[in-house]
Protein backbone atom coordinates (compact mmCIF):
# COMPACT_ATOMS: atom_id res chain seq x y z
CA UNK A 1 0.00 0.00 0.00
CA UNK A 2 1.13 3.52 -0.60
CA UNK A 3 0.22 7.03 0.10
CA UNK A 4 0.54 10.43 -1.61
CA UNK A 5 2.19 12.74 -0.71
CA UNK A 6 4.34 10.63 1.30
CA UNK A 7 5.00 10.90 5.48
CA UNK A 8 6.22 14.29 6.35
CA UNK A 9 5.92 16.42 2.67
CA UNK A 10 6.01 19.99 3.15
CA UNK A 11 4.52 22.34 1.01
CA UNK A 12 1.49 20.30 -1.00
CA UNK A 13 -0.20 22.49 -2.93
CA UNK A 14 -4.05 22.30 -2.22
CA UNK A 15 -4.82 21.04 -5.49
CA UNK A 16 -2.40 18.33 -5.55
CA UNK A 17 -3.96 14.69 -5.39
CA UNK A 18 -4.15 13.01 -2.45
CA UNK A 19 -4.35 9.27 -3.03
CA UNK A 20 -3.63 5.93 -1.89
CA UNK A 21 -2.95 2.70 -3.91
CA UNK A 22 -3.09 -0.95 -3.33
CA UNK A 23 -0.97 -3.76 -5.19
CA UNK A 24 -2.70 -7.31 -4.05
CA UNK A 25 -5.22 -6.40 -2.24
CA UNK A 26 -7.75 -4.13 -1.51
CA UNK A 27 -8.30 -0.74 0.77
CA UNK A 28 -10.69 -1.10 3.61
CA UNK A 29 -11.15 2.05 5.24
CA UNK A 30 -9.58 5.53 4.63
CA UNK A 31 -9.76 8.51 6.73
CA UNK A 32 -7.81 12.19 5.44
CA UNK A 33 -8.16 14.86 8.52
CA UNK A 34 -6.88 18.18 9.10
CA UNK A 35 -5.05 19.57 12.09
CA UNK A 36 -8.93 20.50 13.62
CA UNK A 37 -9.91 16.72 12.88
CA UNK A 38 -12.18 17.75 10.52
CA UNK A 39 -12.38 14.91 7.63
CA UNK A 40 -12.20 15.55 4.25
CA UNK A 41 -14.50 13.82 1.67
CA UNK A 42 -13.17 10.64 -0.78
CA UNK A 43 -13.73 8.30 -3.74
CA UNK A 44 -12.92 4.41 -3.74
CA UNK A 45 -12.29 2.43 -7.42
CA UNK A 46 -14.98 0.23 -7.61
CA UNK A 47 -12.08 -2.16 -7.63
CA UNK A 48 -11.02 -0.86 -3.97
CA UNK A 49 -7.40 -0.60 -5.17
CA UNK A 50 -7.10 3.34 -4.83
CA UNK A 51 -8.94 5.87 -3.27
CA UNK A 52 -8.62 9.81 -3.89
CA UNK A 53 -9.64 12.87 -1.80
CA UNK A 54 -12.58 14.39 -3.62
CA UNK A 55 -12.12 18.04 -2.52
CA UNK A 56 -9.36 20.01 -2.37
CA UNK A 57 -7.58 21.06 0.97
CA UNK A 58 -6.58 24.37 2.98
CA UNK A 59 -3.44 26.22 2.61
CA UNK A 60 -0.92 25.87 5.27
CA UNK A 61 -2.58 23.25 7.52
CA UNK A 62 -1.63 19.63 8.54
CA UNK A 63 -3.24 16.84 7.60
CA UNK A 64 -2.86 12.88 8.42
CA UNK A 65 -4.53 9.81 5.98
CA UNK A 66 -5.14 6.43 7.98
CA UNK A 67 -5.51 3.62 5.36
CA UNK A 68 -6.50 0.02 6.02
CA UNK A 69 -6.44 -2.78 3.93
CA UNK A 70 -6.43 -6.75 3.05
CA UNK A 71 -4.04 -8.81 1.49
CA UNK A 72 -5.58 -11.38 -1.50
CA UNK A 73 -4.46 -13.64 1.33
CA UNK A 74 -6.75 -12.21 3.98
CA UNK A 75 -3.64 -10.50 5.81
CA UNK A 76 -4.39 -6.94 7.24
CA UNK A 77 -2.61 -3.78 6.37
CA UNK A 78 -2.44 -0.20 7.73
CA UNK A 79 -0.21 2.91 6.76
CA UNK A 80 -0.53 6.72 7.72
CA UNK A 81 0.95 9.95 6.27
CA UNK A 82 1.50 12.96 8.01
CA UNK A 83 1.87 15.69 5.34
CA UNK A 84 1.73 20.19 5.84
CA UNK A 85 0.20 22.11 2.80
CA UNK A 86 1.99 25.07 1.90
CA UNK A 87 1.68 28.99 3.10
CA UNK A 88 1.41 30.69 -0.50
CA UNK A 89 3.22 34.35 -0.64
CA UNK A 90 0.41 35.39 -2.54
CA UNK A 91 -3.44 34.61 -3.16
CA UNK A 92 -4.18 35.34 -6.58
CA UNK A 93 -8.13 36.12 -7.12
CA UNK A 94 -9.82 36.29 -10.61
CA UNK A 95 -12.68 38.09 -11.84
CA UNK A 96 -14.38 37.80 -15.56
CA UNK A 97 -15.93 39.47 -18.23
CA UNK A 98 -18.65 38.45 -18.88
CA UNK A 99 -20.24 37.10 -16.03
CA UNK A 100 -22.86 34.00 -15.51
CA UNK A 101 -26.08 34.51 -17.25
CA UNK A 102 -24.98 36.92 -19.45
CA UNK A 103 -26.01 37.26 -23.59
CA UNK A 104 -23.46 38.84 -25.33
CA UNK A 105 -22.48 40.14 -28.91
CA UNK A 106 -20.43 37.88 -31.91
CA UNK A 107 -17.73 39.86 -30.99
CA UNK A 108 -16.87 39.62 -27.15
CA UNK A 109 -13.85 38.23 -25.97
CA UNK A 110 -13.36 36.49 -22.73
CA UNK A 111 -11.33 38.42 -20.24
CA UNK A 112 -9.89 37.00 -17.19
CA UNK A 113 -8.16 40.00 -14.69
CA UNK A 114 -5.81 38.43 -11.71
CA UNK A 115 -5.24 40.55 -9.09
CA UNK A 116 -1.84 39.71 -9.07
CA UNK A 117 1.23 39.17 -11.36
CA UNK A 118 0.93 35.39 -12.56
CA UNK A 119 4.75 34.32 -13.12
CA UNK A 120 3.30 30.93 -14.54
CA UNK A 121 0.74 31.78 -17.29
CA UNK A 122 0.54 28.51 -18.92
CA UNK A 123 -0.38 27.20 -15.54
CA UNK A 124 -3.11 29.61 -15.53
CA UNK A 125 -4.31 28.78 -19.02
CA UNK A 126 -4.34 24.99 -17.94
CA UNK A 127 -6.84 26.34 -15.39
CA UNK A 128 -9.10 27.83 -17.20
CA UNK A 129 -11.18 25.06 -19.01
CA UNK A 130 -13.52 26.55 -21.85
CA UNK A 131 -16.04 24.40 -23.73
CA UNK A 132 -18.52 26.00 -26.74
CA UNK A 133 -21.16 24.35 -28.40
CA UNK A 134 -20.66 24.38 -31.26
CA UNK A 135 -16.93 24.04 -30.74
CA UNK A 136 -14.87 27.27 -31.98
CA UNK A 137 -10.93 27.58 -32.62
CA UNK A 138 -9.74 30.04 -29.86
CA UNK A 139 -6.37 30.83 -27.84
CA UNK A 140 -5.41 32.66 -24.87
CA UNK A 141 -3.55 36.26 -25.47
CA UNK A 142 -1.64 38.03 -22.24
CA UNK A 143 -2.37 41.75 -22.28
CA UNK A 144 -0.30 42.18 -19.11
CA UNK A 145 1.20 39.75 -16.19
CA UNK A 146 -1.98 39.62 -14.72
CA UNK A 147 -4.85 40.13 -17.82
CA UNK A 148 -5.34 37.53 -20.10
CA UNK A 149 -8.12 36.87 -22.55
CA UNK A 150 -9.62 34.29 -24.95
CA UNK A 151 -11.52 34.74 -28.00
CA UNK A 152 -12.38 32.65 -31.14
CA UNK A 153 -10.18 32.86 -34.57
CA UNK A 154 -13.46 34.05 -35.94
CA UNK A 155 -16.77 35.93 -34.46
CA UNK A 156 -18.42 33.61 -32.14
CA UNK A 157 -21.58 31.97 -34.02
CA UNK A 158 -24.92 33.57 -32.82
CA UNK A 159 -26.40 30.84 -30.69
CA UNK A 160 -23.00 29.17 -29.13
CA UNK A 161 -23.41 28.11 -25.77
CA UNK A 162 -19.83 29.05 -23.71
CA UNK A 163 -19.10 27.25 -20.31
CA UNK A 164 -16.27 28.69 -18.32
CA UNK A 165 -14.39 26.65 -15.66
CA UNK A 166 -12.22 28.85 -14.10
CA UNK A 167 -9.92 25.69 -11.37
CA UNK A 168 -7.75 27.77 -9.69
CA UNK A 169 -7.79 27.11 -6.16
CA UNK A 170 -4.91 25.73 -5.38
CA UNK A 171 -3.27 25.94 -8.62
CA UNK A 172 0.56 26.57 -8.26
CA UNK A 173 1.39 29.87 -10.44
CA UNK A 174 4.89 30.00 -10.19
CA UNK A 175 6.65 32.86 -7.54
CA UNK A 176 4.60 31.38 -4.80
CA UNK A 177 1.40 32.67 -6.15
CA UNK A 178 -1.47 30.49 -5.85
CA UNK A 179 -5.07 30.17 -7.21
CA UNK A 180 -7.82 31.62 -4.66
CA UNK A 181 -10.98 30.85 -5.23
CA UNK A 182 -12.44 28.73 -8.74
CA UNK A 183 -15.28 31.14 -10.94
CA UNK A 184 -17.56 29.62 -13.19
CA UNK A 185 -19.60 31.61 -15.77
CA UNK A 186 -22.25 30.05 -18.47
CA UNK A 187 -22.65 32.89 -21.05
CA UNK A 188 -24.74 32.16 -24.79
CA UNK A 189 -23.92 34.51 -27.85
CA UNK A 190 -27.17 36.40 -28.84
CA UNK A 191 -28.01 37.54 -32.61
CA UNK A 192 -24.90 39.27 -34.89
CA UNK A 193 -25.58 42.62 -34.30
CA UNK A 194 -22.11 44.39 -36.46
CA UNK A 195 -21.82 48.08 -37.69
CA UNK A 196 -19.90 49.58 -39.95
CA UNK A 197 -19.10 53.36 -39.12
CA UNK A 198 -17.77 55.50 -42.31
CA UNK A 199 -15.95 58.84 -41.67
CA UNK A 200 -16.05 59.69 -45.10
CA UNK A 201 -19.68 58.71 -46.29
CA UNK A 202 -20.53 60.23 -42.53
CA UNK A 203 -23.16 56.88 -42.34
CA UNK A 204 -23.33 53.48 -40.14
CA UNK A 205 -24.36 50.79 -41.51
CA UNK A 206 -26.11 48.12 -38.70
CA UNK A 207 -26.53 44.96 -39.66
CA UNK A 208 -28.42 41.81 -37.85
CA UNK A 209 -27.78 38.39 -38.84
CA UNK A 210 -25.54 39.39 -41.88
CA UNK A 211 -29.06 41.66 -43.24
CA UNK A 212 -28.48 45.38 -43.02
CA UNK A 213 -31.35 46.86 -41.32
CA UNK A 214 -31.23 50.87 -41.10
CA UNK A 215 -28.52 53.73 -41.99
CA UNK A 216 -27.52 55.79 -39.11
CA UNK A 217 -26.31 59.50 -40.27
CA UNK A 218 -23.14 60.42 -38.29
CA UNK A 219 -20.86 62.70 -37.06
CA UNK A 220 -17.29 61.53 -35.87
CA UNK A 221 -14.27 63.19 -34.69
CA UNK A 222 -13.32 66.35 -36.62
CA UNK A 223 -9.82 67.30 -37.48
CA UNK A 224 -7.65 66.92 -34.13
CA UNK A 225 -9.36 64.59 -32.60
CA UNK A 226 -10.07 62.18 -35.28
CA UNK A 227 -11.79 58.98 -34.11
CA UNK A 228 -9.08 55.95 -34.11
CA UNK A 229 -9.90 53.32 -36.81
CA UNK A 230 -10.25 49.87 -36.29
CA UNK A 231 -12.53 46.96 -34.83
CA UNK A 232 -14.30 48.03 -31.56
CA UNK A 233 -16.20 45.85 -29.34
CA UNK A 234 -19.30 47.30 -27.20
CA UNK A 235 -18.24 47.30 -23.64
CA UNK A 236 -21.04 49.24 -21.74
CA UNK A 237 -24.74 50.60 -22.47
CA UNK A 238 -26.04 53.78 -20.45
CA UNK A 239 -28.74 56.38 -20.18
CA UNK A 240 -28.48 59.50 -18.99
CA UNK A 241 -24.69 59.87 -18.84
CA UNK A 242 -22.18 62.47 -18.48
CA UNK A 243 -19.46 62.21 -21.13
CA UNK A 244 -16.28 63.47 -19.11
CA UNK A 245 -12.95 64.44 -21.09
CA UNK A 246 -11.37 64.26 -17.69
CA UNK A 247 -12.36 60.73 -17.56
CA UNK A 248 -9.71 59.81 -20.12
CA UNK A 249 -7.07 62.35 -18.71
CA UNK A 250 -8.16 65.87 -20.58
CA UNK A 251 -9.47 68.06 -17.55
CA UNK A 252 -13.03 69.25 -18.10
CA UNK A 253 -12.29 72.67 -17.99
CA UNK A 254 -9.50 72.41 -20.36
CA UNK A 255 -9.65 73.96 -24.22
CA UNK A 256 -9.99 70.62 -25.55
CA UNK A 257 -11.95 69.34 -22.26
CA UNK A 258 -16.05 68.72 -22.18
CA UNK A 259 -18.67 67.45 -19.23
CA UNK A 260 -21.96 66.98 -21.37
CA UNK A 261 -24.61 65.17 -19.95
CA UNK A 262 -26.73 62.83 -22.97
CA UNK A 263 -29.43 60.49 -22.76
CA UNK A 264 -27.86 57.44 -24.57
CA UNK A 265 -24.23 56.12 -24.62
CA UNK A 266 -22.75 53.34 -25.35
CA UNK A 267 -18.90 52.92 -24.06
CA UNK A 268 -16.84 51.43 -27.19
CA UNK A 269 -13.19 51.95 -25.92
CA UNK A 270 -11.09 52.86 -22.26
CA UNK A 271 -10.20 55.84 -24.10
CA UNK A 272 -13.83 57.66 -24.15
CA UNK A 273 -15.09 56.36 -27.31
CA UNK A 274 -18.43 56.20 -27.34
CA UNK A 275 -21.71 56.27 -29.29
CA UNK A 276 -24.17 58.55 -28.32
CA UNK A 277 -26.66 60.79 -28.90
CA UNK A 278 -25.83 63.97 -29.84
CA UNK A 279 -29.05 66.45 -31.00
CA UNK A 280 -26.50 69.33 -30.92
CA UNK A 281 -24.97 67.98 -34.15
CA UNK A 282 -28.50 66.85 -35.94
CA UNK A 283 -27.29 69.63 -38.33
CA UNK A 284 -23.94 68.10 -39.17
CA UNK A 285 -24.46 64.20 -38.99
CA UNK A 286 -24.45 62.95 -42.26
CA UNK A 287 -22.46 65.38 -43.54
CA UNK A 288 -18.93 66.43 -41.42
CA UNK A 289 -17.06 64.85 -38.27
CA UNK A 290 -17.35 67.16 -35.65
CA UNK A 291 -16.86 65.42 -32.32
CA UNK A 292 -14.30 65.37 -30.00
CA UNK A 293 -13.71 61.71 -31.14
CA UNK A 294 -17.17 59.59 -30.19
CA UNK A 295 -19.97 59.01 -33.19
CA UNK A 296 -22.24 61.45 -32.67
CA UNK A 297 -25.75 60.56 -33.96
CA UNK A 298 -29.71 61.46 -33.18
CA UNK A 299 -31.29 60.20 -29.52
CA UNK A 300 -33.72 58.25 -31.69
CA UNK A 301 -31.26 56.01 -33.72
CA UNK A 302 -28.73 56.13 -30.37
CA UNK A 303 -31.63 54.76 -28.10
CA UNK A 304 -32.97 52.55 -31.21
CA UNK A 305 -29.15 51.07 -31.66
CA UNK A 306 -28.85 50.43 -28.08
CA UNK A 307 -32.16 48.66 -27.81
CA UNK A 308 -31.31 46.22 -30.40
CA UNK A 309 -27.92 45.28 -29.09
CA UNK A 310 -25.89 43.75 -25.82
CA UNK A 311 -22.00 44.38 -24.95
CA UNK A 312 -19.91 41.73 -27.21
CA UNK A 313 -21.37 43.45 -30.71
CA UNK A 314 -18.61 44.61 -33.15
CA UNK A 315 -18.40 48.77 -34.33
CA UNK A 316 -16.07 49.06 -37.26
CA UNK A 317 -14.43 52.21 -37.52
CA UNK A 318 -12.58 53.18 -41.10
CA UNK A 319 -11.92 55.87 -43.27
CA UNK A 320 -11.92 58.38 -39.82
CA UNK A 321 -8.56 59.70 -40.33
CA UNK A 322 -7.65 58.94 -37.03
CA UNK A 323 -5.05 56.33 -35.86
CA UNK A 324 -5.12 52.66 -35.35
CA UNK A 325 -6.90 51.33 -32.28
CA UNK A 326 -4.93 49.87 -29.65
CA UNK A 327 -5.94 46.43 -28.56
CA UNK A 328 -5.15 47.44 -25.19
CA UNK A 329 -8.00 49.86 -25.43
CA UNK A 330 -11.12 48.66 -24.21
CA UNK A 331 -11.60 45.24 -25.77
CA UNK A 332 -9.64 45.94 -28.93
CA UNK A 333 -8.69 42.39 -29.22
CA UNK A 334 -9.88 42.11 -33.07
CA UNK A 335 -6.85 44.96 -33.76
CA UNK A 336 -4.60 41.93 -33.32
CA UNK A 337 -4.10 39.42 -36.31
CA UNK A 338 -4.77 35.66 -35.54
CA UNK A 339 -1.28 34.85 -36.36
CA UNK A 340 0.19 37.18 -33.53
CA UNK A 341 -3.05 35.97 -31.55
CA UNK A 342 -2.20 32.11 -30.90
CA UNK A 343 1.08 33.20 -29.92
CA UNK A 344 -0.41 34.22 -26.63
CA UNK A 345 2.05 37.12 -25.47
CA UNK A 346 3.46 35.31 -22.84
Amino acid sequence: MSISPGNKAADVAPGDPITVAAVGGRITQVALKNDDGRPVAGTLSPDSTTWQAAEPLGFDRRYTVSAKAEGSDGKPASLTSSFRTITPRLKADLSMNPQDGQTVGVGQPLAFYFDVDIPNKRAAEQAIQITTTPHVTGAFYWFNDSEVHWRPKEYWPSGTKISVRATIYGRNFGGGVFGNEDRVANVTVGKAITAVADGGTHQMTVAIDGKVVRTIPIAMGKPGNETPFGTYVVMSEHTNYTMDSSTYGVPADSPLGYRTHVEIATRMSNSGIFYHSAPWSVGDQGHRNVSHGCINMTTENAAWLQRISQKGDIIVVKNSGGPRLESWDGLGDWQIPWPEWVKGNR
